[in-house]
């Protein structure tokens, strides 16, 4: 008899906390060999750590997590130009995703520097980076999702393409090909436009705040996108894709876990991007963030992870 299955998967820059539905039981087992795959455990990290992750998901406490997109090159760990913190509150139903720009200044813990956020995970890869995330917020971050960005393109193909609501005429420059007019108003984006469109900057008055825009709008229509879905086909494409390019130390039980009871947050979604100063006096651009935005960034996702 068959059954329909919620499973929780990961996307570009981490839709680790959506339902999608299946119906075939095997689709089950095909879920937990692709999160074991996807599973990688945080350097160093104390196992009463883990244990305290699964007995809060047990309790159906607001959890937090920390999304990486990576764009690694052959020779080249990568840098973490995409960094975004989300949080999931089961009881009121809201998720929360923070943007952080990778040009803010901070201390890299663990390194002994100050310089640009997105330098934490070359220094020091995962570990690094939640390290110093956490340092920024001022909260205990749980999880991490990691994302090869090259995957967006595979991954908006396998979810059939996305629709976004594009706020800037634009002629590509090469993102995704050269000449390519990103018209205003609703566009369709297959994978390689869809790349395209999240990685363009220099065109955008609002520079890096514009293109974690896009970023967060493709996220999100990816999370709609693949929530629709019910082709078994499907699936099998982007558990694929999930497989090769995703890493996390969420475990398939935990994702369990969350597709059972936070998954109606999805609906609820608050986005919000860090601001600051930008600051050229050394040669290099920074963006500096005051210290009361970094309080209201603590305030604000201290809050949806109130119990």
């Amino acid at each position: 008899m068959k059954k329909k299955i919620l499973i929780t998967i990961g996307s570009i820059i981490a839709v680790l906390v959506l339902g999608i539905g299946g119906y075939a039981a095997y689709l089950y087992h095909y879920v937990q060999k692709t999160a074991d795959k996807m599973y990688e455990p945080v350097a160093e990290e104390d196992q009463s750590a883990a244990k305290q992750r699964e007995e809060n998901l047990s309790n159906k406490k607001p959890i937090s997590i920390l999304l990486l997109g990576v764009d690694e090159r052959e020779g080249d760990v990568g840098r973490s130009d995409t960094l975004m913190v989300m949080t999931v509150n089961p009881k009121t139903e809201k998720m929360q995703i923070v943007s952080i720009p990778r040009d803010t200044k901070t201390e890299i813990i663990g390194e002994g520097k100050t310089t640009k956020i997105n330098a934490a995970y070359a220094y020091g890869g995962v570990k690094m980076a939640l390290d110093t995330v956490e340092n920024f917020t001022n909260i205990d971050i749980d999880y991490y999702a990691q994302v090869n960005m090259e995957a967006l393109s595979d991954l908006v193909d396998a979810v059939g393409g996305i629709t976004v609501n594009n706020e800037l005429d634009w002629i590509d420059e090469g993102y995704y090909k050269k000449g390519y007019h990103y018209e205003e108003g609703n566009i369709q984006l297959d994978g390689p436009k869809a790349l395209g469109y999240v990685r363009m900057r220099h065109l955008d008055p609002n520079g890096d705040f514009g293109r974690n825009e896009r970023q967060r709008k493709v996220l999100t229509a990816i999370i709609d996108k693949a929530a629709s879905i019910s082709s078994v086909s499907k699936f099998d494409d982007i558990l694929n894709v999930l497989g090769s390019n995703v890493k996390t130390n969420m475990t398939f039980d935990e994702m369990m876990d969350i597709q059972k009871n936070y998954r109606g947050a999805r609906n609820n979604i608050e986005q919000y991007e860090v601001t600051g100063t930008g600051d050229t006096s050394t040669g290099t651009y920074y963006l500096v963030v005051s210290d009361e935005e970094k309080q209201k960034v603590h305030d604000m996702l201290a809050d949806n992870l109130e119990q």
